[in-house]
């Protein structure tokens, strides 16, 4: 008797969306953003910190929204961001890409 090899399935890649433009992506293609235990709100290179967790697409308009709308983010995380959470995470910024506008 022979075995039947199983077809071969094509590995789960995780989804996640973006908090602000809504868009879906590869969740290692998103930023994440925490809110820790102790309250305050980080950028998780990991992706596997504790905490409540937003992810962020890596356009500018997104970012620029966030950054200057903290709002957004309270909503996200359900918690309120301070200023200096905000100059740490504009700080840390990834880079972003630049959107092609047409002409």
């Amino acid at each position: 008797m022979s075995k039947k090899k199983q077809p071969h399935r094509p590995k789960h890649v995780p989804q996640r969306t973006c908090f602000v433009c809504r868009e879906k992506g590869d969740k290692r293609q998103l930023t994440r953003l925490v809110r820790t235990p102790e309250g305050s709100v980080v950028i998780d290179p990991t992706g596997k910190q504790n905490g409540r967790g937003a992810y962020l697409c890596d356009q500018s308009a997104c970012w620029e929204k966030v950054l200057t709308n903290g709002r957004l983010l309270n909503q996200a995380l359900k918690t309120t961001v301070s200023e200096a959470d905000l100059a740490a995470i504009a700080a840390q910024r990834p880079a972003v890409s630049q959107e092609v506008e047409p002409h």
